[in-house]
């Protein structure tokens, strides 16, 4: 895990962790996190999945710039994504990346943004402080699959909050100088973006972060009260991932799918 860290610190992965356990626990006990190495024992990269029900999602794919084209990526992504069931990940603006993730059967879908911005002066629907099993049957609804061990993790680490409607839910992770939304989402879009609004409301930070596909109504709302765009990734599926996720009622966590 040391080395992992390393290379995940190359790449600035952790700069939204203050410390551990981080997404990369996550991976190693909810999923499958991969280390490739030389003979030597020299880092060249790794990757690391996540399972929700029947669905793999693809969290991560880093290979060192100075051993990249060399097929270690290739070799990487054939082991993780060998599960069988639906497959999704958000792929980088890296053109190699998304040719890579077309040749094992995965398609271009919606943009997902990464959005930045002030929590004040946004509607603040009310919501209720709980737990991870009150959001699981939502959460299982919105993003895919079941992952109710994954949600418990989650919710149990320092400055995470659970809060819910009655058909929505959202976590919120303050991370000292913002809070990060997700995941989130609901019965229906605007039972999504309710929740959303007030976890980020009920969070008390001054800025936040959250991923958001394009499709979502939160989208016009954000950026229509200052939020900016700092980033953009491409959530790809295969067709059974395209059948199970729901993106104008879910909210991904960065990090976490």
């Amino acid at each position: 895990m040391p080395a992992v860290r390393k290379v995940a610190k190359r790449f600035g992965l952790l700069a939204g962790w203050s410390g551990t356990p981080d997404f990369l626990d996550a991976e190693r006990s909810f999923g499958t996190l991969l280390f490739a190495a030389d003979e030597a024992g020299g880092a060249l990269g790794f990757g690391g999945t996540l399972r929700r029900g029947p669905l793999t999602h693809l969290g991560d794919l880093f290979v060192l710039p100075e051993h990249q084209s060399s097929g270690v990526g290739r070799t990487m992504l054939t082991e993780l994504l060998s599960e069988n069931g639906p497959k999704v990940t958000f792929a980088s603006s890296d053109p190699r990346a998304m040719a890579l993730y077309v040749r094992h059967g995965l398609r271009p879908w919606i943009p997902l943004l990464y959005l930045t911005g002030p929590t004040a002066g946004l509607p603040a629907p009310p919501v209720r402080r709980t737990d991870a099993d009150d959001i699981a049957a939502l959460d299982t609804h919105a993003s895919g699959g079941a992952r109710r061990a994954t949600l418990a993790w989650y919710a149990a680490l320092p400055d995470v909050a659970v809060y819910a409607t009655d058909g929505g839910y959202a976590a919120a992770r303050r991370t000292g100088h913002d809070v990060v939304i997700g995941p989130g989402g609901g019965v229906s879009p605007q039972d999504c973006a309710d929740a959303v609004l007030g976890a980020l409301a009920a969070a008390e930070a001054g800025t936040a972060r959250i991923a958001v596909p394009g499709t979502h109504p939160l989208v016009p709302t954000l950026l229509g009260a200052g939020w900016r765009i700092g980033d953009m990734d491409t959530l790809m599926a295969d067709d059974g991932g395209l059948d199970l996720i729901q993106p104008d009622r879910y909210v991904p966590h960065p990090d976490l799918g």
